[in-house]
């Protein structure tokens, strides 16, 4: 509340705002609100940015936009996981260059980390769900732990920059606390929530999930970008010299966020913004699609891309396009700069989704199917606006198992079995011998924490640390 602002005076404020817009229903239940209730009603009401809003209830709203599908769409040229002969000399050189721009400090973490375990049967961030075969470790700990092996290597200062969101951002930020950030100083680990907007009824109408409660719902990853700015963070990165962001969702334990080849190819490219893809597992995988189109590198999410171009193929055979989008990046500071001076410009995109609301007694419910549309902004949608990018193809085993469900298909059940099966192909490599079933698969449980290794090259010299491995073993290694 403004200095000399009563709450009447805010109350006509506001009523005359939602009225303009034939939004008045918000404060249709105003006399039976405590004071309490009043004044976050009428904070939320405040909050809302009308002059994001009001254009897209138009334009997302009330009409469902055409996916925007350049007509000369071709796959993306993308760097091979290994170098074909003419590039081996060029990979090696990017590897020097990106271990010389970590040592040098110039490469920070960040972590998009908004979301919630509600999927998983957790009721919290979905940071803190534990996920490792072995210890029990959460996201948020393999994450620091990651942090921390990079730091004590190179002996430099890297700071983690976490996105949260309001209804995680202080409960993550107390478990970091009572965790004392995993063994990173408490001054390398910035916190900070995205924006919010309001989700509105197919009508364009705000949905109330309680009769002092506007439904909110975080801006979308893209919004990542914009946080950054409005947050501090990236002020702070100037400080503190950082070049290089390596962006990065917090459900994928197997990313690897200080990959020396992929910092060194961004900057030897000249890349304002670099991402990782691997081979789709079918035509229609649920990830998006890397390709060029309209002069630019874009992602066509799967839920736009035709089935005529999802299922087309190339000569040779295979599929067409192939670059699956892992949400794993590399962004210039002096990029996000640029992008998010003045007018946000990464596009909206309409999401339909469930939300709880009330009903005209005011009691809540559920509905059984899509009541309303949440907006949100894509933080791939920035890659045209670079002036250069790169793709580098990546394993999937190696690099990216998300965790989005309990059990099946991209669970925390499937995310286990990659973790092991990784470790274990690791320590094989490095000449350990691993008790396998008749089916190939690992017959041991293992975690390889980041204090011990954070890839396959630093498992070799620690090979005497590794107890002799029995069936059924369960082993955490640190």
């Amino acid at each position: 509340m403004a200095a000399g602002e009563t709450a009447e005076t805010r109350y006509q404020q506001c009523r005359d705002t939602l009225e303009q817009r034939g939004q008045g229903h918000v404060l249709r239940w105003w006399t039976e609100l405590d004071s309490s209730q009043r004044s976050h009603l009428l904070d939320q009401i405040e909050a809302i940015p009308w002059e994001v809003v009001d254009p897209l209830i138009q334009s997302h709203v009330l009409r469902r936009p055409m996916p925007d599908i350049p007509t000369d769409l071709q796959p993306a040229p993308v760097y091979p996981c290994e170098p074909g002969a003419g590039h081996k000399e060029l990979y090696e050189e990017a590897r020097a260059l990106g271990r010389e721009l970590i040592a040098a400090g110039k490469v920070a973490a960040f972590t998009v980390a908004g979301g919630q375990g509600t999927r998983l049967g957790y009721d919290g961030p979905k940071g803190m769900v534990a996920v490792t075969p072995v210890g029990d470790r959460t996201l948020f700990c393999i994450f620091a732990e990651t942090i921390k092996a990079v730091r004590d290597r190179h002996q430099v200062s890297v700071p983690w920059y976490i996105m949260t969101s309001a209804a995680n951002h202080i409960q993550t930020l107390e478990y970091l606390r009572a965790e004392s950030f995993f063994g990173l100083p408490e001054g390398e680990v910035s916190l900070f929530p995205q924006a919010m907007l309001p989700a509105l009824d197919f009508d364009g109408r705000l949905v109330l999930t309680a009769k002092h409660d506007i439904a909110l719902a975080p801006d979308g990853h893209g919004g990542s970008l914009k946080a950054l700015a409005a947050g501090g963070a990236l002020a702070n990165m100037r400080v503190r010299g950082i070049e290089i962001i390596s962006y990065f969702q917090v459900d994928n334990p197997l990313v690897k966020p200080f990959d020396p080849l992929f910092i060194g190819l961004h900057a030897k490219t000249g890349s304002e913004m670099s991402t990782k893809v691997a081979a789709k597992t079918d035509d229609l995988e649920r990830v998006g699609n890397v390709c060029v189109g309209g002069g630019a590198t874009r992602v066509i999410e799967y839920s736009d891309l035709p089935d005529s171009i999802a299922h087309a193929r190339n000569p040779a055979g295979g599929r067409k396009f192939n670059a699956g989008n892992l949400a794993i990046h590399l962004l210039d500071v002096s990029f996000i700069e640029r992008i998010t001076d003045g007018a946000f410009a990464l596009p909206y995109r309409r999401a339909e989704k469930v939300v709880p609301t009330i009903d005209d007694a005011g009691a809540r419910q559920t509905p059984g199917e899509p009541n309303a549309v949440k907006l949100e902004t894509f933080v791939f949608d920035a890659l045209p606006m670079a002036t250069k990018t790169f793709v580098l193809e990546v394993e999937r085993g190696e690099e990216f198992s998300p965790v989005k469900n309990p059990t099946g298909v991209d669970s925390i059940e499937s995310a286990k079995r990659d973790q092991n099966r990784r470790a274990c192909r690791w320590l094989e490599e490095a000449g350990v011998n691993v008790p396998r079933a008749s089916d190939g698969e690992p017959d041991v449980l293992i975690t390889i924490a980041p204090s011990f290794a954070i890839d396959a090259e630093e498992v070799l010299p620690k090979t005497r640390k590794v107890p002799r491995l029995m069936p059924r073993d369960q082993v955490l290694l640190t």
